[in-house]
């Protein structure tokens, strides 16, 4: 199958139980689970504008455990931007994103153009264990972007999806599709009124 130019790949990374799935789930579908539910590998497609045409913004969540290194390499070989995301709680959860990014470099080569934020989840959990300060010392530490979220409370969702959008310098994305519908989104609407159930 050939590669479609017009998908945008962001990877999502970061040890079991931070909020991957949630965090992309909030996004894409505007809803929460409070069940842990682990992650093999789940792709989801949301229509975004990019270089005033429409694209699609494919999201991977990866899983959360190294049992699947040759998964992984392929996700970052393919990947356009990456959100490495550790729980605010979780020191370990922090550490455990260095081999990952130190990956990204060793695969990607001159990460200066490439797009990945750093992401502190689960901002809203009073059980700290990590300073907003020190998320940003990394995100300094790599020259990334940093923001601190919550899945839970809707904190930051929208807003890390499209700032990590803003950070790309090879096309001009966004996640507003200039007020312009699809066509199969105006399809849909236009069958919307005309179904009657009997």
């Amino acid at each position: 199958m050939p590669e479609q130019s017009n998908d945008y790949r962001v990877v999502v990374f970061g040890a079991a139980g931070v909020g991957k799935s949630s965090l992309v789930l909030r996004f894409v579908r505007g809803t929460f689970r409070e069940t842990y539910i682990p992650t093999i590998e789940d792709t989801y497609r949301q229509v975004i504008s990019c270089d005033k045409s429409i694209c699609t913004l494919q999201i991977t969540d990866t899983t959360g455990s190294h049992q699947f290194p040759a998964m992984q390499r392929l996700s970052i070989s393919k990947g356009h931007a990456f959100i490495l995301v550790y729980s605010v709680t979780s020191r370990q959860s922090m550490e455990d994103l260095q081999p990952i990014f130190d990956e990204i470099c060793q695969i990607k080569g001159d990460i200066q153009k490439i797009p990945i934020m750093l992401v502190g989840n689960k901002s809203d959990d009073t059980q700290r264990e990590l300073d907003a300060s020190e998320g940003q010392a990394l995100a300094s530490k790599w020259k990334c972007a940093f923001m601190e979220t919550s899945a839970k409370m809707n904190y930051n969702v929208q807003e890390l999806f499209q700032e990590l959008l803003n950070l790309e310098q090879r096309r001009t994305i966004s996640l507003q599709v200039d007020g312009k519908k699809s066509k199969q989104q105006k399809k849909k609407d236009k069958l919307q009124g005309k179904c009657s159930v009997m």
